[in-house]
């Protein structure tokens, strides 16, 4: 009670507190020690103040393209077709209860999840060097690789971690929680809307020796660039001459392009590569599972006679970091995701679904270019197109995003990025007219 006593002491020593208390005694209130100077009021997150803005505006032809949830021709959530079959298989299984996980999650999803992201004739696999633990979803799964970092990696001269500018706003704050040092290497260009490859990849090299590289595997969040498989190759021609640590974050597997294989190909490229490195992946967009939270952390140690004693260890502090912060992951999206990818004929849906989502964004880029395009909207508009994933960057300065949400209630995040999937049919016109209407009349 002394050592609590001497911190109320001190923290009550400003002005400010001691004015608070007696304010708190006048009022017959128990003064806190937790005041504005100590716990200041945090700003809202800019997204979901985003999506709280849009359900209060009352406009008929109001267009949400900031959400990163799917959204079908009627702009409402989709349940994917065999999601609702193995839901009902679910139900119907007479053997299901509500116990407690292992720590390491579902055994049937994570090794699952892992022969979906390596490959199922995956080297890695074969020589038992990889460990997975589900997570809550791919936020968990960031934060868990993290969190271990930033425990074990050994970070002799504070090598920092690297995430591209820009990245999910998300690893930022996940990645100063656990005290780790951040920097950012180039990765759009403002002028081409496009990869800037040469920044990035001089960044890279000129990083200090064994920093730790976060990499988008595919659909990169938010510009929707991703480097091509001869730009991959060299980039982890650096990172090896560099002993730079890879670490992959991959929410958009068979989502992006509509081929699990072909999102899955940079991962895997490392892998075969020798690299040791981790994974985050979520199953929050390929299954449609948001409120779920199904996800999973890799760790692949490199080759080597002791590759299996390695990963155990690993394996071992990964578990207590979970045991400590989750005890047990949560089962019900990784059992709808254990029973698609187990069975061979709800697979083959599943990855009908994934065509079917991939398709119809690809198509709303198709139809928001020639739209723009039509209406002769000043400045170059491939890069739409270009683009992949479930997010494009538009080029819209603040400016106009702020301006095309007040005149057309046309929501999107303040750079400019917009959720694909909220286009429709029914209002892609609308939005390609609000964005030319902008781009003329604001600077």
């Amino acid at each position: 009670m002394a050592h609590r006593s001497s911190t109320q002491t001190s923290i009550s020593a400003t002005p400010t507190n001691r004015l608070a208390n007696i304010k708190g005694h006048m009022d017959g209130a128990n003064p806190t020690v937790f005041t504005s100077e100590n716990v200041p009021q945090a700003p809202e997150d800019p997204l979901f103040g985003l999506m709280a803005a849009y359900r209060k505006d009352n406009f008929e032809k109001k267009v949400d393209l900031g959400i990163g949830a799917y959204r079908d021709n009627n702009a409402k959530p989709w349940v994917l077709p065999v999601v609702k079959r193995a839901d009902e298989r679910l139900r119907e299984d007479p053997n299901l209860n509500h116990e407690y996980l292992p720590i390491a999650g579902l055994p049937e999803f994570t090794s699952a999840a892992q022969k979906l992201i390596l490959g199922a004739s995956s080297p890695a696999i074969k020589e038992k060097r990889v460990v997975s633990l589900q997570t809550i979803s791919g936020t968990g799964a960031v934060h868990l690789g993290a969190l271990f970092l930033s425990k074990f990696y050994p970070r002799r001269t504070d090598q920092p971690v690297y995430f591209s500018s820009p990245t999910w706003a998300n690893h930022n704050q996940i990645f100063s929680n656990v005290h780790l040092p951040i920097k950012t290497y180039p990765y759009f260009s403002p002028q081409t809307k496009g990869l800037d490859f040469e920044g990035m990849r001089s960044t890279i090299e000129q990083a200090p020796e064994g920093s730790i590289m976060l990499l988008h595997a595919c659909a990169h969040n938010p510009t929707g660039v991703d480097p091509t498989r001869e730009q991959w190759k060299e980039l982890s021609k650096i990172i090896r001459a560099k002993n730079h640590f890879p670490f992959f974050d991959c929410a958009y597997q068979g989502f992006a392009s509509g081929s699990l294989e072909n999102d899955a190909w940079a991962v895997r490229y490392f892998v075969d590569q020798g690299f040791e490195l981790c994974i985050a992946q979520s199953f929050a967009k390929n299954f449609g599972l948001y409120g779920e939270r199904a996800g999973a952390f890799h760790f692949v140690t490199g080759a080597g006679s002791d590759a299996q004693n390695t990963i155990a260890r690993i394996g071992s502090q990964l578990a207590i970091l979970q045991r400590s912060e989750i005890s047990n992951p949560p089962a019900y999206g990784a059992r709808i995701a254990s029973l698609v990818l187990n069975d061979p004929e709800l697979f083959t849906e599943w990855e009908a679904n994934l065509r079917t989502m991939s398709g119809r964004i690809i198509d709303m880029r198709t139809a928001l270019r020639e739209n723009l395009e039509k209406l002769g909207t000043p400045g170059s508009w491939k890069h739409i197109t270009e683009q992949i994933g479930m997010f494009s960057f538009t080029g819209l300065t603040e400016k106009q995003v702020l301006k095309v949400r007040e005149d057309a209630h046309v929501y999107m995040t303040k750079n400019g990025r917009i959720s694909m999937a909220g286009l429709n049919t029914g209002n892609v016109e609308y939005v390609a007219k609000a964005m030319d209407k902008v781009v003329r009349e604001t600077n």
